[in-house]
């Protein structure tokens, strides 16, 4: 049942995440992800089928850890007004969503006194994803923010390496181990205890 619960914490926590990149591009004037049909909460106008159903489905009946992502929101930056701050403000909007809807659950714990496995696997997951997107590697949202907030010159050398070796970063962040956890859990580990502390 918990990987079950994590399946479905999952497939919520990405599709929040994904409405937030929607939702704040569409009100900083680009159109495009409302034309695509990404302005919505429901879940299939989101989904990969790979990172949403197949990985997130074997998790929950080999009990693996559980993973997942969903089709990346296409911005279209010629409709921006000024294109690096909104792709700022669009590429944390996913992140801070995920946030927000972990400070909800945690209220609704605290003040309802509703303690349950679901509750307490939005919460995990909301951080956790939020908290991985914000690495500053391609194609996090943490890459974008890291990309606009350069001059120009630096932003173009950083994203030819990253066009380059970008892919190869992620693969070594996700499965490399050391000290016995992949590279990223150990980056991330002490933060989203912190943030945990605070919520729990």
């Amino acid at each position: 049942m918990i990987n079950i619960f994590s399946f479905l914490a999952l497939i919520i926590s990405i599709t929040i995440h994904e409405f937030c990149h929607a939702f704040a591009a569409d009100r900083l004037g680009d159109p495009t992800p409302r034309s695509l049909g990404r302005l919505t909460l429901n879940p299939i106008a989101h989904a990969d089928p790979i990172g949403t159903v197949l990985l997130p489905l074997l998790s929950a009946f080999t009990g693996i850890a559980t993973i997942g992502w969903a089709k990346p929101v296409i911005i279209d930056p010629y409709n921006l007004k000024n294109p690096k701050r909104d792709e700022i403000i669009i590429s944390l909007s996913g992140p801070m969503g995920n946030i927000l809807l972990a400070i909800i659950c945690a209220l609704i714990s605290k003040i309802f006194g509703v303690q349950n496995i679901l509750i307490y696997l939005l919460i995990l997951i909301n951080v956790s994803l939020a908290v991985f997107n914000l690495l500053p590697i391609p194609p996090l949202d943490g890459s974008k923010i890291f990309l606009n907030l350069l001059p120009v010159d630096k932003s173009l050398q950083w994203q030819e390496t990253f066009d380059r070796y970008g892919f190869i970063l992620l693969i070594i962040l996700v499965f490399l181990p050391i000290g016995g956890a992949p590279i990223f859990q150990t980056i991330m580990s002490p933060i989203v205890k912190f943030i945990l502390s605070l919520l729990l």
